[in-house]
């Protein structure tokens, strides 16, 4: 279709050449009858002049280039068939149509690549959440871990400072008691002396226990599964024992300290008090 719209275009181009040379042709005789009814008096003082100044018009001509007309040579227009026909309206809607594919297909590719920065953009949302939601995790279980070591760390304190005060306790209560001691030592020996006789001493007394606690084992004549049996219960009362060991211990150490608090604060109290009565009889 393209090169028969160029035909077509290159012969209306040599016909538009072709009127304009039949146009040129034509107004040159209509100029050549004008120029011959000039008067006969110009065309004398013509010729004298032309006589005059033929010298100088010949040696101008020569001095001049000579100019030679363009000739268009004679194209003959290519011939359409008269059976073939040039329907522009359809080469236009053709046109039309391959333009509005192209825009289409542009526009799809365009809402692809939109769709998918979408997508992109989603799932980066979605890697920022995560990762978020991470750090908060990580940041709660941190924050666990410091209140646990903090807690273990007073915890540590205060167990230390209670073995501390224990302990001075303690080292205020023998020195307490080596002074009473040596103060009424002989007093003591002489009561203790005294009542030996009428009851018995603290390692009898355990002594005693400790047998009535005992009891004799008569494991000879027992079978496999009465052995697992005796040996469960036994089992089980030193659990017991060792409870009531920890219970008594813990017990003994608390009286003890609660003692010995007692005693420093009445201790305290008499200094405060005697300093107050020294100062009322200043």
């Amino acid at each position: 279709m393209r090169s028969r719209l160029e035909e077509e275009e290159a012969a209306e181009e040599e016909q538009g050449v072709d009127e304009e040379e039949e146009q040129e042709e034509e107004e040159e005789e209509e100029e050549a009858p004008q120029e011959e009814d000039k008067p006969a008096a110009e065309e004398e003082a013509n010729e004298e002049q032309d006589g005059e100044g033929e010298a100088e018009e010949g040696e101008e001509e020569e001095a001049k280039p000579k100019f030679k007309p363009f000739i268009m040579p004679n194209l003959i227009p290519p011939k359409i068939p008269d059976g073939e026909r040039v329907d522009f309206d359809d080469i236009h809607r053709k046109r039309m149509e391959k333009d509005l594919m192209e825009l289409q297909t542009l526009i799809e590719v365009h809402f692809e690549s939109r769709k998918k920065e979408e997508e992109e953009l989603v799932q980066l949302k979605e890697r920022i959440e995560k990762r978020r939601s991470e750090r908060a995790e990580q940041h709660r279980i941190r924050s666990e871990r410091d209140k646990e070591r903090q807690k273990r760390l007073e915890d540590e304190r205060i167990r230390k400072e209670e073995e501390e005060a224990k302990k001075r306790a303690e080292d205020d209560a023998k020195k307490k008691k080596t002074l009473t001691s040596l103060h009424f030592g002989g007093y003591m020996q002489k009561l203790t002396d005294k009542r030996s006789g009428k009851r018995q001493t603290e390692r009898e007394k355990k002594k005693k226990i400790l047998n009535e606690r005992r009891k004799s084992l008569d494991i000879e004549n027992m079978s496999q599964e009465r052995l697992k049996e005796k040996a469960k219960e036994l089992w089980e009362w030193i659990q017991q024992l060792e409870a009531e060991k920890f219970d008594l211990q813990y017990q003994f150490s608390r009286q003890k300290y609660e003692i010995n608090v007692l005693r420093n604060r009445v201790s305290d109290h008499q200094k405060t008090s005697k300093r107050t009565k020294r100062g009322l009889r200043k």
